[in-house]
């Protein structure tokens, strides 16, 4: 098959959907994989690296998306990548759809193959192709978000940690999945004090057993979430329902009753965020205002550690990869049920139900597509 990997050209995104390792992997059963010239150089990968690895480079994303079957990136095509895409042209990367109706409408309309990573999903229901950007997002929430509640950037003016004598900072994670479990860790591992919240008890009950004293575990429903805004510094949104449109649990009206200079960040701003006021933002310009409380809503927050997320995201999406390249989508998706969740859009027809519901879309049965 031939495979072509294109510089990412989103604000500040600095991955690279395969790396040389991958590239090997690939060119050493047969297969053709084009690299856009520069594309890795921002994850410190450099084309003598890929041509090392037996890819070959191409000068500009029209050559790669031109030459290849397979397009495999790191972010959802933007609006400049729309009229290079081809029919029948197998897209594999993270797409979001159920945030830009744009997006999936250009998806629709093109005929394109879309193998959407984050619903790729396992029989524990478990989203393996997810879950390495999720440890990312989880653990950089609390990066940014200490650094945003200094009073330089805006924030309350609290140390995370606080110091002898002094209380530390109060850090409430809206979601007890990866994201929500990575950034707790990082968030006690600082000397915060820590609530997690989730709607599973079975959830809170793992997370009280392996989290340490700082961390405490509460149901996650309205009542509790108004109540525990107004005394926490930093809030996570670390919600995440497969393939579908955010809940808005932290509303409008809740933004009156925290302290000004509260920090949010909201890690589900791809699935169009789980704070009513969230709109994305970038790296360029991270943050903004609403009532007195500071809003970070980065869409790609991986992206400012493209050397980590770019290693980690290849060793869990170059498996499927290699099964795409070797049977073809159709067969890959036969043999592999939790590949075939991953299809999202295929051949202009909507095969996956969060994406239909989001849209009022006709919903089509995947094995119409196979």
């Amino acid at each position: 098959m031939i495979i072509g990997v294109p510089k990412e050209i989103k604000n500040n995104e600095n991955r690279i959907a395969l790396t040389p390792a991958g590239a090997a992997e690939l060119s050493k059963r047969g297969h053709e994989v084009y690299i856009q010239a520069g594309g890795g150089a921002g994850s410190g990968f450099p084309d003598e690296d890929y041509i090392n690895a037996g890819a070959k480079i191409l000068p500009t994303i029209e050559d790669v998306y031109g030459i290849a079957e397979m397009i495999i990136k790191v972010k959802e095509p933007i609006e400049p990548e729309y009229k290079l895409i081809k029919k029948g042209q197998i897209l594999y990367t993270y797409f979001h759809f159920a945030s830009s109706e744009e997006l999936t409408n250009a998806m629709i309309e093109n005929g394109s193959v879309c193998l959407a990573y984050e619903t790729v999903e396992m029989a524990n229901r478990s989203l393996p192709l997810l879950i390495p950007m999720s440890e990312v997002a989880g653990r950089m929430s609390v990066q940014e978000g200490a650094k945003y509640l200094e009073k330089t950037f805006g924030g309350y003016g609290v140390l995370l940690g606080g110091v002898p004598g002094v209380p530390p900072a109060n850090v409430l994670i809206i979601g007890g999945g990866i994201v929500g479990t990575e950034a707790a860790k990082m968030a006690a591992g600082l000397g915060a004090d820590v609530t997690i919240m989730d709607v599973s008890l079975p959830r809170l009950r793992y997370l009280d057993d392996i989290m340490p004293p700082n961390v405490k575990t509460m149901m996650s429903n309205e009542y509790n979430i108004r109540e525990a805004v107004k005394q926490n510094d930093l809030i996570i949104g670390a919600v995440l329902i497969p393939g579908a449109k955010a809940p808005h649990l932290v509303t409008r009206d809740m933004l009156s009753t925290m302290k000004p200079g509260t920090v949010l960040v909201d890690v589900a701003v791809d699935q169009g965020g789980c704070f009513e006021t969230t709109k994305a933002t970038t790296h360029a310009e991270p943050t903004f205002v609403v009532d007195h409380v500071l809003h970070y809503c980065v869409a790609n927050m991986p992206g400012a550690v493209p050397r980590t997320s770019t290693i980690a995201l290849t060793n869990a999406t170059l498996p499927y990869a290699i099964q795409i390249a070797q049977k073809g989508w159709k067969q890959a998706c036969i043999d592999s049920e939790p590949l075939r969740k991953g299809l999202n859009v295929v051949d202009g027809k909507v095969v996956y139900e969060g994406v239909a519901e989001a849209f009022n879309l006709p919903l089509h049965n995947v094995e119409s597509v196979l």
